[in-house]
């Protein structure tokens, strides 16, 4: 098992040295088209054909224009979600005491989250979401934290 296993070590950290040395990123067929066109209005082509400038010109050793490589500035990420005007327990439900701590919160959340539903008063909070959604701010508050 553990010759597999180094075996299977040795062969992911070849194909990824592999990987690290491929060429620069090759011009677009679009970015090519441009340049040939442009080689061809300034007759400095000197008798090559489509095929033989795509291959000398536009190969994965060309690299595109600087401009077309500069990546675009990314927004802001957006701030955490607030639980706004979402309605929450004041505490877990005398109906989950014979669960564990955790199971009750989960639970009296979860039903209070379904009765928010209907009156739509989650605070615009999906059950579960990136940055924290409704049984996170529910929890936390169950939780006393």
């Amino acid at each position: 098992m553990t010759g597999y296993l180094k075996l299977l070590g040795a062969a992911t950290v070849s194909g990824l040295l592999g990987l690290s040395v491929l060429p620069a990123k090759a011009l677009t067929a679009q970015e090519c088209s441009a340049k040939y066109q442009a080689a061809k209005s300034a007759g400095t082509l000197n008798g090559q054909k489509w095929n033989d400038f795509r291959k000398a010109q536009c190969g994965a050793a060309a690299t595109a224009p600087e401009a077309a490589e500069t990546p675009a500035p990314k927004t802001a990420a957006p701030s955490a979600t607030s639980a706004g005007n979402a309605v929450f327990p004041s505490a877990v439900s005398s109906k989950y005491a014979s669960e564990s701590a955790g199971k009750g919160r989960r639970h009296t959340c979860l039903d209070q989250y379904k009765a928010n539903k209907t009156t739509n008063s989650n605070g615009g909070l999906k059950w579960i979401m990136k940055g924290g959604g409704y049984y996170s701010e529910c929890s936390k508050r169950l939780k006393g934290v």
